[in-house]
């Protein structure tokens, strides 16, 4: 056996890195419980399904899938740059959202430099920032919201990416564009913004700013956006990152070659064809937003009103505990302890008798926690 243990071998800042916890799969709760039906609201995934355009498109290329992939996604590139009039050169595509992300760090951060991002954030700051041997400056929440002006005042001549998740992951909470426009006016040149609005789609409050005019406008600003929600593309991994060509220019250099499937970039150019998809997917999560909201109002339970396809909620007794009594019922979550709130849950937006099944094991499994005298944490 070797005598130098294999983590002397690693660097010191991958050796911090949390490895990221998805949401519990279907198939293991089933290998768990038995072949029962069950109802993932853990993960934010879009039960309506890819748009039958993007299926037919997807089965189509199938018989093309011998030859490598388009490297640079030249057909999706165009039309998105169509659809968000923002220069071609400046558009990324990405394995989700999240390779985007890591596009940046790679490109950008050097050991030393600091990330900004609210605290609870999403998982990727904090490894891309880990991975890159960069400090991690945490600005907590303010009622669940991204507290912009700490966010200025954290900035020194150190920091060079800001993250700000609007619509907020677990939160769902955005920030307004008066706030946004009134940030960026203190932020220096040397940093580069992060809109990550993954749920964009969403959002229907209309103080939400429109952040490609910073891209527009040739900031140093990059706005990320994903086929993984509203699209219902999460299985294939695609989403893209709009920013000026001059910061775009250095990322494409850490790209990885041919990183985007064919069948991912068929999938999401029809997707994008289809203007129906965004349609039912949003009617589907706002109407349920509000279908919840009048249920927990029932229940007694505090609530985060969201603008994302999610609820994030305060159950009152340990939200581990409930996991479990949930589970057995069929339904996953995804737990607040996580983000450091122990007696929340988040519960993705499904369809109405999704939506329901949920209720129905939330009351089912807080009369059974009550009953053994378990409370909050």
């Amino acid at each position: 056996m070797p005598d130098t243990p294999i983590e002397k071998l690693a660097r010191p800042s991958i050796q911090r890195i949390v490895p990221y916890s998805p949401g519990k799969p279907t198939r293991e709760v089933q290998a768990e419980l038995g072949p029962i039906d069950v109802v993932k609201l853990a993960s934010n995934e879009n039960p309506l399904g890819p748009s039958p355009k993007a299926v037919e498109a997807m089965a189509a290329a199938l018989a093309e899938v011998y030859v490598y992939p388009d490297p640079v996604c030249a057909e999706l590139t165009a039309a998105l740059a169509q659809k968000w009039n923002v220069p071609a050169e400046g558009i990324l595509i990405g394995r989700g959202s999240d390779e985007v992300i890591h596009m940046l760090g790679l490109a950008y951060l050097n050991p030393g430099d600091e990330v900004i991002y609210a605290d609870p954030p999403f998982a990727l700051y904090p490894l891309t920032t880990d991975m890159m041997d960069a400090v991690h400056v945490r600005i907590p929440c303010q009622d669940f919201r991204h507290d912009l002006d700490a966010f200025a005042a954290a900035i020194t001549e150190r920091t060079k990416l800001i993250f700000v998740a609007s619509p907020h992951n677990p939160t769902g909470t955005i920030n307004t564009a008066e706030e946004v426009e009134r940030f960026l006016g203190k932020v220096p040149d040397h940093c580069i913004v992060v809109f990550d609005e993954a749920y964009y789609e969403y959002v229907d409050d209309p103080a939400y700013p429109d952040t490609l005019r910073y891209v527009r406008e040739g900031r140093r600003v990059a706005v990320l956006r994903t086929f993984s929600k509203a699209y219902a593309l999460a299985g294939l991994r695609i989403g893209y990152g709009m920013t000026t060509p001059e910061i775009a220019e250095m990322m494409v250099k850490v790209r990885q070659p041919f990183n985007i499937s064919t069948i991912a970039q068929v999938a999401a150019l029809a997707s994008l064809a289809d203007n129906e998809q965004v349609e039912r997917s949003r009617r589907m999560v706002v109407e349920g937003r509000e279908w919840l909201y009048g249920q927990l109002d029932r229940l007694g339970l505090p609530y985060v009103r969201s603008q994302a396809n999610f609820v994030f909620f305060d159950t009152g007794v340990d939200s581990r505990a409930l996991f479990d009594e949930l589970m057995r019922r069929g339904v996953t979550v995804r737990t607040g302890d996580i983000f450091g709130y122990p007696t929340y849950i988040r519960v993705s937006i499904g369809t109405p008798e999704q939506m329901q099944r949920f209720v129905g094991a939330l009351e089912e499994a807080l009369a059974a926690l009550e009953q053994r005298g378990e409370h909050g944490g």
